[in-house]
């Protein structure tokens, strides 16, 4: 995790001795190496996790083991750990394969969506929210369709078809920790679609990574809940490292059995590793969930914005944008 900051943000320049009086130089030095090596050693995935479950810890904590078994078993059993998010709606796959299809004309997607009128009223209230700000209210399919274009069409169909899987949930665990996992999963998605054409990605596989990538994180909660008394939910870093991981997995295994493209699966569960997918996938993660946690304006988190080169800190300004219009 150390590598993340060095390898995606860079470092600040620790200033120039030519320029500075030999003792200051130092000390500029020293100050900005202090620095670095803090950021360096962030854990976003721990920092981000504790960010979730530490409203919720309001007792003493139960061991541990059982639900790292449970999703240890979970892992190995894709479709039961999908059993415990909402069902992908009858349309969704036929919807991803025309999604895929370079070829797939938005009327045909229009077509297809139209078989669901579920979907047709969330993409209709979706296009009419502050995120896409239309000159007059639309009405119907046709409308969304001439207004967001194919490109437009697919993210937004995607996004909606999969918001229900993690934001609404049942437990009471759960439903408090799924707004803010699904709004990282939105900025994750966003900032992946952004970093896919520098990295030769496709920028819908990237997107559909990014919203995905999140539903092991639910399922984890789900589990604490069958598992653990309401605030027995354990928050050491060595419990919080490996459920982050194990969830992860779980993610990855769910992306495969819900038949989506493999390099998903295998971005989500190799993320950080070679290849452009898993790359950028690591990158918009860290994005994403520094831009949660900036906004509670500790320090660190806010030197890390600080310290973004201007690549990754353009990217970050359009999640802060979307942000901002989601709070509008």
């Amino acid at each position: 995790m150390k590598r993340w900051l060095a390898r995606l943000f860079g470092m600040r320049e620790a200033g120039n001795p030519a320029t500075s009086p030999p003792g200051v130089a130092g000390d500029r030095r020293s100050a900005a190496a202090a620095e670095d090596t803090a950021l360096a050693e962030l854990d976003l995935d721990l920092a981000f996790f504790h960010w979730l479950a530490g409203p919720h810890v309001t007792g003493q904590p139960a061991p541990d083991g059982p639900v790292l078994d449970e999703l240890a078993r979970l892992a190995r059993d894709p479709h039961g750990a999908a059993a415990l998010v909402p069902r992908v709606p009858a349309v969704i796959p036929q919807l991803l394969r025309s999604l895929r299809e370079e070829d797939s004309s938005a009327g045909a997607l229009a077509r297809q969506v139209a078989q669901d009128p579920v979907l047709v009223a969330e993409v209709i209230r979706e296009v009419n929210s502050p995120y896409y700000q239309p000159a007059s209210p639309i009405r119907n399919l046709e409308g969304a369709v001439l207004l967001l274009g194919q490109n437009g069409l697919r993210m937004l169909l995607a996004r909606v078809a999969f918001r229900p899987i993690i934001s609404q949930q049942a437990g009471p665990l759960a439903r408090l920790v799924a707004p803010p996992l699904w709004r990282q999963s939105e900025l994750c998605a966003h900032a992946a679609a952004l970093l896919a054409p520098r990295h030769g990605a496709d920028p819908f596989e990237a997107y559909l990574a990014g919203l995905l990538h999140n539903v092991g994180l639910v399922v984890a909660f789900r589990v604490i809940e069958q598992l653990l008394p309401p605030g027995a939910l354990p928050d050491a870093d060595a419990f919080g490292t490996r459920l982050v991981a194990a969830a992860r997995l779980i993610s990855a295994r769910i992306a495969d059995a819900w038949e989506l493209p493999p390099a998903i699966g295998q971005a989500i569960a190799h993320l950080g590793d070679a290849g452009a997918l898993p790359t950028l996938l690591f990158d918009a993660d860290r994005l994403a969930k520094l831009q949660m946690l900036s906004r509670g304006g500790q320090p660190a988190f806010v030197r890390a914005v600080l310290a973004l080169p201007p690549d990754a800190r353009q990217v970050y300004d359009r999640l802060l944008e979307q942000s901002d219009r989601q709070d509008a």
